[in-house]
C-alpha cells in the first residue's frame, strides 16, 4: 500500500476503530448505516471500537449500538465543526490495526487522521455521498477552504476510500482523488413478519397492524399515503414535490384525491418552516409529522402505500432500502444512486423538477393496487439479493485484510 504500516497479519483478529461525528439520530442516515456496519463487522470476526462526539440524543440512542459500547467525548466546539481534545487524545493512543472515518468536512476526520499517522496505521474514509457534485456545491466556499486546509490532504493520503456505489466512486475521481476505492453499499435488515405472521409485504390495511400509523387522526383512514421520511433539507427536493403535488390536485388527476402526502423527518436549518408555509393551502392532503423513530418509523412504513425521495444528491439512501424492505413501491431520482432499482422494476424514475414529479405522481396514481404490490415485491427481492448486512460485513473485512497486506485485492476494490 506504499506505507510501512504495522499489520495485524493475515487471518488474525482485526482491531478496527470507527470514527463518526455522531452515534445518535442526529447523524441522519449515518446512524443506521454506520451502526449496522459496525455490528456486521463484529459478526465477521472484527473487533470494533467506535468513537464519536456527544449530542443531545446520545444518551437515548447509544444503547442501540449494543453489544458495542461507543466511546463518546464532550466538548465539540464550534458545534458545527466538532473540535474535541478528548477525541483527539483517544485516537492518538488507539491500538487499532486500521482506522475508519465516516463522513467528512468536520473535525472527527482530522482526529482520525492524526491517530493513524501517530500510530503508523492505515486509515479509510467513507464519504457517504459528501463528494457528490451537488453536495460539494452546497456551501461551496466553506468546503473549498476546508479542502485546502485539511480535508483534501486527508482524503488523498487514505489507504482506501469507500464509495457506496459506482456513481459515488466517479464523484471521487472527479474530485481528483486517485486512491483505491472499495465500492461497498449500505445494507438493510429485512423486517420480521408482522404479529399476525402476514409478512412484510402485507400492507397494514390488509392485515390490521397492531401499531397505528403515526398520522392516525390526521389522515382519513380511506386515504392512501405517499410517505417521505428523512432529513428536511433543501437537497431532498421537497419544495418541487409540493409544487407537483399541488399541480396534480388542481389538474384533478384521476386518483389524486385518494392520496395524502406525509412528510416525516427532522428539521435542518429551519427548512421545515419554509415547507409548511409553501403547503399552507394543502393542509387537507399534506401532513408534517416531525421525526419518527423505532416503532413509529416501522409503523409509518407498514401503513404507507408508496415512498418518495425526490433528492438532488445522495450517497446511498437507507430510507429507500427500508421502503423496499417493507414492500413499498418507490418514486426516486437517479441521484439516489440506486439504478438497480429501476432495472428491477422496483421504482419509478423521476427528475427533481416540478414537471417530471407531476409525471411521476400521475404514473403512481394510475397504478392498480396489484401493480403497486408487484413493484414493492420486486424491491423486497432486490434488497434480499444485494443489500444484506451479512454480505456487506464480509466484503468490508476482506477490504481491511487487503489493506493490511493479508490477501489479494477484493473484487469490490477499483484502483483506476
Amino acid at each position: 500500500m506504499g506505507e510501512p504500516y504495522i499489520s495485524a497479519g493475515f487471518g488474525a483478529m482485526i482491531r478496527n476503530t470507527m470514527v463518526v461525528a455522531s452515534v445518535s439520530r442526529k447523524a441522519g442516515g449515518l446512524f443506521e448505516s454506520v451502526r449496522r456496519l459496525a455490528l456486521s463487522l463484529r459478526s465477521c470476526g472484527v473487533s470494533v471500537e467506535v468513537m464519536s462526539l456527544e449530542d443531545r440524543f446520545t444518551a437515548e440512542d447509544i444503547t442501540q449500538w449494543a453489544p458495542i459500547s461507543p466511546r463518546v467525548f464532550r466538548g465539540p466546539w464550534p458545534r458545527t465543526f466538532g473540535f474535541s481534545s478528548g477525541l483527539t487524545r483517544a485516537l492518538l493512543s488507539t491500538d487499532a490495526d486500521i482506522l475508519h472515518s465516516h463522513g467528512i468536512w468536520t473535525y472527527h476526520t482530522i482526529a482520525c487522521y492524526l491517530g493513524a499517522i501517530r500510530n503508523r496505521k492505515p486509515y479509510m474514509v467513507s464519504t457517504h455521498g459528501m463528494l457528490d457534485p451537488w453536495a460539494v456545491r452546497n456551501s461551496y466556499w466553506k468546503k473549498l477552504l476546508a479542502g485546502w486546509f485539511y480535508q483534501d490532504s486527508i482524503l488523498q493520503r487514505a489507504s482506501c476510500l469507500r464509495a457506496l456505489c459506482e456513481s459515488e466512486a466517479e464523484s471521487m475521481r472527479s474530485y481528483g482523488l486517485r486512491n483505491p476505492i472499495c465500492i461497498v453499499p449500505n445494507g438493510i435488515d429485512i423486517p420480521t413478519t408482522s404479529r399476525d405472521q402476514a409478512g412484510p409485504l402485507a400492507r397494514s390495511q390488509d392485515v390490521g397492524c397492531s401499531d397505528p400509523p403515526p398520522w392516525s387522526g390526521r389522515v382519513p383512514p380511506e386515504r392512501k399515503v405517499l410517505l417521505y421520511l428523512g432529513r428536511l433539507h433543501p437537497k431532498k427536493g421537497l419544495p418541487n414535490l409540493l409544487c407537483a403535488w399541488d399541480a396534480v390536485r388542481k389538474r384533478k388527476t384521476p386518483g389524486a384525491k385518494e392520496w395524502s402526502l406525509v412528510i416525516a423527518g427532522w428539521d435542518q436549518d429551519r427548512h421545515e418552516r419554509a415547507l409548511k408555509a409553501q403547503a399552507r393551502d394543502l393542509v387537507d392532503s399534506v401532513h408534517f409529522l416531525g421525526p419518527q423513530f423505532d416503532a413509529a418509523k416501522a409503523a409509518a412504513y407498514s401503513h404507507a402505500e408508496a415512498f418518495v425521495l425526490p433528492s438532488y444528491s445522495e450517497g446511498l439512501p437507507m430510507v429507500i432500502l427500508e421502503a423496499w424492505a417493507y414492500g413499498l413501491p418507490v418514486l426516486m431520482t437517479a441521484e439516489c444512486n440506486l439504478p438497480e432499482g429501476f432495472a428491477a422494476g422496483a421504482a419509478v424514475q423521476v427528475k427533481p423538477d416540478r414537471e417530471d414529479l407531476v409525471r411521476g405522481l400521475e404514473d403512481l396514481f394510475s397504478m392498480t393496487r396489484s401493480d403497486r404490490r408487484t413493484m414493492g415485491a420486486q424491491g423486497l427481492a432486490l434488497v434480499k439479493e444485494r443489500f444484506t448486512w451479512s454480505n456487506i460485513g464480509a466484503d468490508m473485512r476482506a477490504v481491511y485484510e487487503w489493506i493490511l497486506g493479508g490477501g489479494t485485492r477484493p473484487n469490490c476494490v477499483v484502483t483506476t
